[in-house]
């Protein structure tokens, strides 16, 4: 029969408490969270049309910034969170429907408790910064519901492994092969620049070899013409 489960951030008094995690192991926690934001129909319309861009700017990558420095500083926001080292920080924000907003936030640390709290918050302020983006065109934009899909590591796991391991390195993944990308073709374009500048000078030493030569020539054809006349 499983321990009934009770509040941890309340002593024996009844009084709020944060909780001592001095005596638990260090290991790698990781979670992924999600908040949707509902459009009203007209506005989803012409957040589509104008590319998820309002007067405020681009919508999308200012609420990933906002997340992002929500994560880090979830535990002022929330006060018996832990100080955590985050170890990486990755959004997923997609059309989820007609007119609704999927923003997923993944988050990984190493340390003796979990991040649930800094995806949740990630997630959750990115939504709130879409709402400030959009709110020109319409106050009926509707935030949530605000879940937790998935944790790991501690004494237990919880729901969407599999999305956890996904949401946090698929990033990391896409970013590495983006600077791939990034780099091959100033490298072709050096290695293809370069033989050219060397075929130019090349050509350009035989014309300047070939002058010499052919005055030597042209003046022994005289000496010989003089030697029989």
């Amino acid at each position: 029969m499983k321990p009934k489960a009770s509040l941890t951030h309340v002593d024996r008094d009844g009084r709020p408490a944060m909780v001592d995690v001095s005596d638990k192991a260090i290991s790698a926690r990781e979670a992924i969270a999600r908040c949707r934001v509902r459009f009203p129909a007209a506005v989803a319309a012409q957040l589509r049309a104008d590319g998820l861009r309002s007067k405020k700017g681009a919508v999308i990558d200012t609420a990933i910034i906002a997340g992002t420095l929500a994560v880090k500083r979830t535990h002022e926001l929330i006060p018996f969170c832990h100080p955590l080292p985050i170890d990486g920080c990755r959004f997923a924000i997609d059309w989820d429907g007609t007119n609704s907003l999927s923003i997923e936030c993944a988050v990984k640390t190493t340390h003796r408790t979990g991040v649930e709290m800094e995806a949740l918050t990630g997630a959750t302020v990115a939504a709130l910064t879409v709402y400030d983006m959009c709110k020109a065109l319409s106050h009926a934009i509707v935030i949530g519901p605000a879940q937790l899909l998935g944790k790991r590591g501690g004494k237990r796991d919880f729901g969407r492994s599999d999305a956890v391991v996904a949401g946090v390195h698929a990033g990391e993944a896409e970013s590495k092969r983006g600077a791939v990308k990034r780099v091959q073709p100033s490298a072709a374009a050096s290695a293809v620049a370069a033989p050219k500048r060397v075929a130019k000078k090349s050509a350009s030493a035989k014309h300047v070899t070939a002058k010499p030569a052919s005055r030597k020539r042209a003046g022994t054809t005289r000496g010989a013409r003089g030697a029989g006349a």
